[in-house]
């Protein structure tokens, strides 16, 4: 798991662990990026299925009622199938525009 910062956003790539290891090191490490916007990266690994996305959930969930974005990137996944509430983009640049229009969503008061 590889940590970069840009400005106010936490970019975390995940090259080798599985879906489920990576959540629960997010959990565990959630202090460290807690007060910025977060892109998790995972376009190194195979595909992922459904089931491996939801369980990003939760720490969405808390991120976001935080006031903060959370934004998941991968191409391998089925994205019409992803639910609403966690956002899933093809690409790093489709993510930063996401916590882009999020943070403009968040200084006009939605």
């Amino acid at each position: 798991m590889i940590f970069d910062k840009d400005g106010n956003t936490t970019i975390i790539t995940q090259e080798k662990a599985t879906v489920v290891e990576l959540v629960k090191k997010l959990e565990v490490m959630y202090e460290r990026f807690k007060n910025d916007n977060v892109i998790v990266n995972l376009t190194s690994l195979n595909k992922i299925p459904l089931e491996q996305i939801v369980e990003f959930l939760s720490i969405s969930n808390k991120h976001r009622a935080s006031k903060h974005s959370f934004v998941i990137v991968t191409d391998k996944t089925n994205l019409d199938e992803t639910p609403d509430e966690i956002v899933v983009v093809p690409t790093l640049q489709e993510a930063y525009d996401i916590i882009e229009m999020e943070e403009i969503e968040r200084d006009l008061g939605f």
